[in-house]
């Protein structure tokens, strides 16, 4: 009953694509289901993620030793069931999960290592991929499949595309097929910062040599990632992605549920894009507070007339800036979210407003890592604009849309 109930959740007499992106991108499946569509269609402005077209992967998971790479964002339906419990439900032989940065279950705060460990809700063995842990050959081989369902938000410093390229790397060497299940880019709408060309700058936070704002699906640039051969020895992965149906890059799409502890609602993940660079500062972009990646501060008056006081909340404990000291500075909470868009203005106004500029990159080496370059930090420095920054990037940021552009798998915003 319970598989009967979800499947009715799921587009009926819609047709399914898989875009193969093994030896052949171009390779396109279909899949219709045989239920009578009569009372339970689906609208075509309901966006439906990979992971809620049931019908369309389940049937390859029939007599396959099952892994899955999921986190708290791998949810099925308007009930927003957790897949693994749908995946448990339907008899599938699941024999570990892997964990992105922040856990299994979405509590782990930024950068926290993390070891192996067992889901207690379900006794589901688990292994992470993240931090030291890049390694787990004999777990990937003991499997048929793997299944990829996270949710991204569009930046190269958001680690779960890092995930993406380990599990797609383990997948082709060990000749274990692959599906990813699609989900939008709640910034599809926009590509732009610099790229990253220099491997010293590669990191978990940097790994692909992409925009910094990379206006890609998770699918989509897992095509990249074959397509180019970024995986070792230009190896390609036997890649099936389960299509967003409903969605494109001119689609507005808010989060059912938040991708990390510091990014809470559909604002926080818009100015995201914009605020993160802080990270290679001491500047609080709110964290230990209830409005992360909304507000700005510091513990000097001269950044604004807004304060706010910063302490420890679920998933923002030990990495807060400005604990519990007074921070001065902006309040962003009032902004429409659909309209933000990555821009340097707040670094620029905050690096303008310190006293001692010399200070102001607390931590240089990460915030290059973050920017996948060493030369936005001079450019800082040397008191150039941001139209200037911007020129100095152009060219670099044209050929990577033109690169891009081989991978789309939805209609693009320009």
């Amino acid at each position: 009953m319970m598989k009967n109930a979800l499947l009715n959740l799921v587009s009926v007499f819609s047709v399914i694509t898989f875009v193969s992106c093994g030896t052949s991108m171009k390779s396109v499946q279909t899949a219709k289901s045989a239920e009578d569509s009569t009372s339970r269609s689906v609208s075509a402005n309901i966006v439906l993620p990979g992971a809620d077209q049931l019908s369309s992967y389940l049937p390859k998971l029939k007599g396959k030793k099952v892994g899955i790479m999921g986190n708290q964002t791998s949810i099925v339906g308007k009930d927003k069931q957790h897949l693994v419990d749908i995946l448990i439900d339907n008899k599938v032989d699941l024999k570990f999960a892997f964990a992105p940065e922040h856990g299994f279950r979405g509590n782990v705060e930024r950068g926290e290592k993390f070891g192996n460990d067992i889901d207690k809700k379900t006794g589901l063995p688990l292994f992470t991929l993240y931090g030291g842990n890049k390694k787990q050959d004999s777990i990937v081989n003991s499997i048929d499949v793997m299944i990829f369902d996270l949710q991204d938000v569009g930046a190269r410093f958001y680690t779960y595309i890092t995930s993406l390229h380990r599990v797609m790397e383990l997948c082709a060497k060990h000749n274990k097929k692959l599906i990813v299940l699609d989900r939008p880019n709640p910034n599809g709408d926009q590509v732009d910062g610099p790229v990253r060309h220099d491997d010293k700058f590669k990191s978990d936070v940097s790994w692909h040599k992409i925009a910094m704002i990379h206006g890609l699906t998770i699918g989509e640039l897992a095509q990249m990632i074959n397509g180019e051969r970024w995986l070792e020895n230009g190896r390609q992965a036997d890649v099936q992605i389960v299509k967003v149906q409903n969605w494109d890059h001119n689609t507005m799409y808010e989060l059912p549920v938040i991708p990390s502890p510091s990014l809470p609602n559909h604002l926080s993940v818009r100015l995201y894009l914009s605020l993160c660079l802080f990270e290679g500062t001491d500047i609080s972009v709110g964290r230990g507070t209830d409005w992360p990646f909304q507000v700005l501060g510091y513990t000097n008056s001269v950044y604004g007339s807004f304060t706010f006081t910063p302490g420890e909340r679920h998933g923002m404990s030990k990495h807060v800036e400005g604990k519990g000291t007074i921070n001065y500075g902006i309040d962003l909470r009032g902004l429409d979210a659909a309209n933000q868009k990555f821009t340097l203005k707040y670094l620029l106004d905050f690096y303008q407003k310190t006293p001692d500029k010399s200070k102001f990159f607390a931590r240089p080496e990460f915030f290059d890592k973050l920017a996948g370059t060493d030369q936005l930090r001079k450019q800082i420095l040397a008191g150039e604009s941001e139209a200037q920054i911007r020129a100095s990037w152009s060219d670099d940021l044209r050929a990577y849309k033109q690169m891009r552009k081989k991978y789309l798998l939805y209609t693009d915003f320009e």
